[in-house]
């Protein structure tokens, strides 16, 4: 098996990859030749810089591909409905940068509640500068969560633990094993002294109507997606002094490549701090990134493992469809599974899933079927006539 990684991968992945027996291919290639030879591959793996479109998407389900694979978080830059409607696997790596990300959401509280950046600047500009550069603590505030996945859940316990903040939060879909006390998105925003962000989505979750709703004396940090903030809302609540302040580490629209100007209007307010989407950009993020999707590739190439998967569910449990378990034992012989498979379809019974596994050394077998359909006894009574059954339970 071949795996095309188009962005690169740090040294540990690729190590995974090849221990596993799976070959390498870091040759970047542009869109023209990506699409050319994509077909030849068995899994895709990028970053953010190449964009998996459609055409590519079919042109490698035409040929070996089976899934892709995004180094990272966020997938935008994959066409996740062409390859759902390909029957190509898309998988990410999320869990990588969880503690670089609620670090720096971390590290731009402070810095916009102390003005560390305005007090270097000054200082590289050789003007000294204290009066005017007072602060506020940490300490003891309230910090609301919007988005208490792995990266709020992480966030939470540096503030709570680190800084004694009181945490609350809000989720679309709250888990109470969050440690974060849940409240409504409104409440949330109008008692923080801290809003951060951690939400996918393309629509904005902080507009006009939210901002209004926060104390002057507030700030809004935002660590997740550009697209998740009005910005020009939040330009005219920064000018008119509506709330305290503001971190951001993304933004609506981001230079494409290194060195390329950054055009946005937050730049030019004075109550703001900046940081060039940084959340990921650590060495132990990328080394971990690097493993984790090299591991969720590979385990679906090799074993058929969901376990990361965007647009299918890691598990049965995720499906949320009633299903039924049926046991097995039986020899571990060719044929056996045609037969049960027989009997199951000629009573209209769907298998969703079959893990089976050999049971000590004496070349049996145990085999699990997950149906959409209960057995009766009539049909336990065929599968225990097959050949080689030795056994069958509900």
């Amino acid at each position: 098996m071949k795996v095309l990684l188009n962005d690169g991968l740090e040294k540990e992945g690729l190590k995974l990859f090849q221990d596993a027996g799976i070959a390498v291919d870091t040759q970047k290639r542009d869109q023209t030749k990506l699409l050319a030879d994509i077909g030849e591959f068995d899994a895709l793996v990028v970053r953010s810089a190449t964009k998996v479109t459609r055409e590519i998407i079919k042109a490698g389900a035409n040929g070996k591909l089976k899934i892709i694979g995004r180094a990272g978080v966020g997938y935008d830059n994959i066409d996740v409905a062409a390859a759902s409607e390909t029957g190509i696997v898309v998988k990410a790596a999320p869990y990588g940068s969880t503690k670089a990300v609620a670090e720096l959401a971390i590290g731009l509280m402070l810095a916009v509640s102390r003005n560390t950046p305005q007090a270097h600047q000054s200082l590289k500009s050789g003007i000294w500068k204290k009066d005017k550069l007072k602060g506020t603590e940490l300490s003891y505030k309230t910090l609301g969560i919007l988005g208490c996945g792995r990266i709020g859940q992480r966030l939470a316990e540096i503030a709570h633990r680190g800084f004694d903040m009181e945490v609350i939060g809000y989720d679309i879909k709250p888990c109470p094993e969050s440690g974060i006390k849940l409240l409504s998105k409104e409440e949330v925003i109008a008692k923080a002294d801290y809003i951060s962000i951690h939400t996918g989505g393309k629509d904005p979750i902080i507009g006009e109507k939210e901002l209004a709703l926060m104390k002057k004396t507030a700030y809004l940090i935002n660590t997740s997606r550009g697209s998740n903030i009005d910005e020009q809302a939040l330009c005219k609540a920064l000018k008119e002094c509506k709330i305290a302040g503001a971190a951001l580490d993304v933004y609506v629209d981001e230079p494409k490549f290194e060195g390329a100007e950054f055009k946005s209007k937050v730049k030019e307010l004075d109550n703001i701090v900046l940081s060039s989407h940084l959340g990921a950009s650590t060495v132990e993020a990328q080394r971990e990134t690097a493993t984790e999707i090299a591991r969720v590739v590979s385990g679906y190439l090799l074993g058929g493992d969901f376990a990361n998967a965007v647009n299918a569910g890691e598990s049965i449990e995720l499906e949320e469809i009633p299903v039924h378990t049926l046991f097995i034992h039986h020899r571990d012989v060719p044929g056996v599974f045609a037969n049960i498979d027989k009997v199951l379809a000629d009573n209209d019974i769907n298998i969703r899933a079959n893990y089976s596994r050999q049971i000590g050394n004496s070349g049996y077998a145990i085999s699990v079927y997950v149906l959409h359909k209960k057995v009766n006894t009539e049909i336990i009574k065929k599968l225990k006539a097959i050949p080689n059954i030795c056994n069958v339970k509900v």
